[in-house]
């Protein structure tokens, strides 16, 4: 390997990827995606597109999947701090339905890949998160589709405080801190998998 370790994380799928960083007292330089690298780890990925987005503590987007047109992403925060998160939404997987997590930060600088086929989100912790992402195929308007984030049969661990009310609803749900968990009007109405999904 060269500039960039990457790791397969506990799902088939997922990859924690960490760029090597050069750093004195003028600050640091890092390759953040290095393709010689990523095929040596066997990723070989064709991205197309890149995105940001900037969000405030207690923002949680998701949890967010293509229909027609899956999107393999790369993500990355370059200011801040978050908790970032991927389900698995292969039907024939043997960790269907099954989550991992990863904290992304400014500091320490992991990125995690994210392959087709998973429902993906993310949590604020900062004051201001900046997001960005790489992904493997283009926007396509009328495609997305979403999952409940606080579906009790995922159970992800986002670390936040509230009792789940039968709804992917924001209401009573704090961080630790006491800030509220701020999500769109959409979020709030994506169902939980077992009525997303009917095999």
């Amino acid at each position: 390997m060269g500039q960039i370790k990457v790791t397969k994380a506990p799902i088939e799928g997922l990859y924690i990827i960490e760029p090597a960083v050069h750093g004195d007292s003028r600050g640091y330089f890092m390759e953040t995606y290095n393709k010689r690298d990523m095929e040596e780890a066997g990723l070989n990925l064709n991205f197309v597109q890149d995105n940001q987005s900037m969000s405030v503590k207690g923002v949680l987007r998701g949890l967010h999947f293509q229909k027609q047109f899956p999107q393999g992403k790369l993500v990355r925060v370059i200011k801040g701090k978050v908790f970032d998160v991927a389900v698995d939404l292969r039907k024939n997987s043997k960790t269907y339905g099954k989550w991992y997590g990863v904290e992304l930060t400014e500091d320490n600088k992991k990125q995690f890949y994210i392959s087709e086929g998973f429902a993906h989100g993310f949590l604020v912790l900062s004051e201001v998160a900046e997001f960005c992402y790489k992904v493997t195929d283009f926007y396509h308007p009328g495609d997305e589709g979403g999952l409940a984030w606080n579906d009790p049969a995922i159970d992800i661990d986002w670390g936040v405080q509230g009792d789940y009310n039968g709804t992917a609803s924001a209401e009573g749900y704090t961080l630790p801190d006491g800030t509220k968990l701020i999500l769109s009007e959409k979020d709030q109405k994506w169902l939980n998998l077992k009525d997303t999904f009917k095999f």
